[in-house]
């Protein structure tokens, strides 16, 4: 099959478009790099995309909450092609403030539509949110995080728990009760941190970085193909990004560019397409 091609929207407080590029670029795919404006200018382009990205950043500076400017623009602008988007072949992430404009979005967990007045009845409603860390501070460290056991996503196939780095203020998985159930039950949750031999946090600091309900670092929609989550896979694609990299390299010499513990979740987009 043909190199999947990855957009990775920017603009407005994003700064991660660059390395979430790279990341893609470096496991097979080609990436582009789009302003916001210039697609919802020519929103017929995202039809030409294999892979939607919504990196991390701090969209519109975050000034009326985390995600939340960027997704009421895009969602005025682009409603249609998004979700169209998201019922095709296709895949979407978002990382860290790209999970929180998914969330804004009402794309994640994007329950199917029922009318039996159940959480995910309207198409489009925001269910969950990511609020103020527990601990109020912006919180920047390597944790480690956990694929749920039997989760469809589609990025996380065959990964075991890897370390990988956290960046926000605003990255404490909330959902009410009724919603936190019913994501559990439809295996929306993906990942959630856990300690360093792969036991769940259990909500304690700092394996639980933010509080997080349930230690959700992570969730999927239904069909798997649309992810988001709060770490930075990006900054985790090679070897040398690891804190203990140089000890690791004295230990046992590599090379610079030996693949990092985040890699496998950009590979496995790829391969979804070209079937490696």
């Amino acid at each position: 099959m043909s190199i999947p091609l990855v957009l990775v929207l920017t603009g407005y407080g994003i700064n991660c478009e660059e390395e979430t590029a790279f990341a893609f670029e470096r496991c097979g795919a080609r990436a582009r790099v789009m302003h916001v404006n210039d697609l919802i200018a020519a929103p017929r382009r995202l039809a030409e995309y294999q892979v939607l990205v919504f990196p991390g950043g701090f969209s519109y500076g975050d000034d009326t909450g985390s995600g939340n400017a960027l997704a009421n623009k895009l969602g005025h602008a682009l409603g249609g092609e998004l979700q169209a988007f998201v019922a095709a072949d296709r895949l979407v992430l978002g990382i860290c403030n790209g999970f929180q404009v998914l969330v804004n979005l009402g794309l994640l967990p994007g329950f199917a539509v029922r009318a039996d007045g159940n959480p995910g009845a309207r198409a489009g409603a925001r269910l969950v949110a990511l609020i103020p860390n527990a601990r109020p501070r912006y919180e920047c460290r390597w944790v480690r995080v956990a694929p749920a056991a039997e989760c469809p996503c589609v990025f996380l196939r065959g990964m075991e728990p890897f370390a990988v780095p956290v960046a926000h203020g605003e990255g404490r998985f909330y959902a009410p009760p009724e919603v936190h159930a019913r994501l559990a039950a439809e295996r929306g949750i993906a990942l959630r941190y856990c300690d360093a031999a792969g036991v769940l946090a259990g909500g304690r600091f700092p394996a639980n970085p933010n509080g997080s309900l349930d230690d959700i670092a992570g969730i999927t929609d239904s069909t798997g193909r649309v992810l988001g989550l709060m770490p930075h896979p990006e900054r985790a694609l090679l070897a040398s990004h690891t804190p203990d990299w140089p000890r690791c390299r004295a230990l046992s010499p590599g090379r610079w560019d030996d693949p990092g513990p985040g890699r496998q979740l950009f590979v496995n987009a790829v391969t979804y397409f070209t079937g490696g």
